[in-house]
């Protein structure tokens, strides 16, 4: 029996090699063309499974393509981010400490630009 905990990958890596397929295409792809596109040893029904789940958390769009579908990304690596940033806050009832935690691990220079996006007079 093999030692499969050597052969797993860090969580998120499928689903972002996936999402990275999809910003590189000029439009919607199928479960087949992620899997040719990443050039990997992955199975089609691995890359469908990938591909439904980010369907379900809204991170990819699908619409049908023969019997099954082909899907592109909802939102742009920025974007995506930061709607896991607000789920993550989401989760949380107590925002106000945990914005107040986040904003004072920030970096000076990641402090200043919050502060400007925010309108913020820095000076």
């Amino acid at each position: 029996m093999s030692d499969m905990s050597a052969e797993r990958r860090p969580a998120g890596e499928l689903e972002a090699g996936v999402l990275a397929a999809l910003w590189a295409a000029d439009g919607p792809l199928t479960p087949g063309q992620v899997q040719t596109a990443l050039g990997t040893r992955l199975a089609r029904t691995t890359v469908t499974t990938i591909l439904s789940r980010l369907h379900e958390k809204g991170a990819t769009a699908r619409v049908r393509s023969g019997r099954g579908y082909a899907y592109s990304p909802t939102e742009d690596a920025p974007g995506l981010r930061a709607r896991r940033m607000h789920s993550e806050l989401e989760k949380d009832e107590d925002r106000s400490t945990v914005l107040a935690r986040f904003v004072s691990q920030l970096n000076d220079e990641d402090e200043e630009l919050l502060r400007s996006l925010l309108g913020e007079d820095t000076g």
